[in-house]
């Protein structure tokens, strides 16, 4: 594609960061047409106006109208709907943070460009900081009723699965446990929070007991789909991993932490906790002679 910049590799880079801001205001506008809250729609539109300034500034230096991604588009939205707003933009942010080289290309050719970004950088994160979206609120609750669910429910169907015959009874013994796991960590996160004297906690405790429920109903599901407890126990176990990785992965995103630390420690706790279970079970059948 011929350019205003004779340089082929600064104008290639050039042309790759303006679909990029003109992709994201694509995005920003859409989320912001999606968005309930006026405020968090307000925020968006003022960042889909500062991509589109970036885009129009690449435009009068390379001279070519570039299109949009549509299909980025389309998955950025697609995730933004399944884990929100918040993780969808840092992700973004992040996107951006990665492609800095292009930018320290470019900046050779374009000093202004260092500067530019920097200060737009800036601005667009603290606008994001200003976002605000319900489940973060409640992010302590949901990794109060995800974690308590994975380390109790694992260790109760390790410990199940010797000392209980078939899968079904397995499954029976934890959905029992689990349902009244859930009801009572959500009391306890409700009468807590009651105590402490939170405005918000019945809503606390809805997201408490809603962890633990939807965590426990996916470890329990093997023990329902297949006759060997023994197989049953280890996609149970994997499940386990996948959602601690899943939910890790998030809070990384979101809240800027540490992934690998978060993720292998609950990793550790969690499948420690059932190897443990699994130990009492296989010597609590053996000394009271169970078959």
């Amino acid at each position: 594609m011929k350019t205003l910049i004779a340089d082929k590799k600064i104008a290639k880079a050039a042309l790759s960061v303006q679909r990029d801001e003109i992709t994201e205001h694509l995005v920003y506008t859409r989320l912001a047409a999606l968005c309930r809250d006026p405020r968090n729609a307000e925020v968006l539109r003022v960042i889909a106006g500062e991509e589109l300034r970036h885009s129009d500034y690449w435009k009068d230096k390379t001279g070519v109208d570039v299109r949009p991604n549509r299909v980025k588009a389309f998955f950025t939205i697609l995730l933004a709907r399944i884990f929100g707003l918040t993780f969808c933009l840092k992700r973004m942010e992040q996107n951006e943070n990665a492609a800095q080289h292009t930018y320290d290309a470019l900046a050779v050719r374009f000093p202004e460009v260092t500067k530019i970004n920097a200060d737009e950088s800036e601005h667009e994160r603290k606008l994001l900081n200003m976002l605000d979206e319900e489940r973060l609120r409640y992010v302590g609750s949901i990794v109060l009723g995800l974690n308590d669910a994975l380390t109790e429910l694992t260790g109760a169907l390790a410990g199940f699965t010797l000392a209980l015959g078939g899968t079904r009874l397995i499954g029976l013994a934890g959905i029992v446990t689990g349902i009244a796991a859930a009801f009572s960590m959500g009391a306890s996160a409700y009468l807590s929070g009651r105590a402490e004297g939170n405005s918000r906690a019945a809503r606390s405790a809805l997201y408490t007991g809603a962890a633990y429920i939807i965590t426990a109903a996916l470890l329990v599901l093997p023990f329902l789909l297949f006759s060997n407890r023994f197989a049953a126990l280890a996609l149970t176990l994997s499940i386990a991993v996948f959602i601690l990785f899943i939910f890790n992965y998030y809070l990384a995103v979101v809240k800027e932490l540490n992934f690998t630390r978060r993720f292998l420690e609950m990793a550790f706790i969690s499948l420690g906790v059932a190897a443990l279970s699994f130990g009492v079970g296989f010597a609590l059948k053996g000394a009271l002679g169970v078959e």
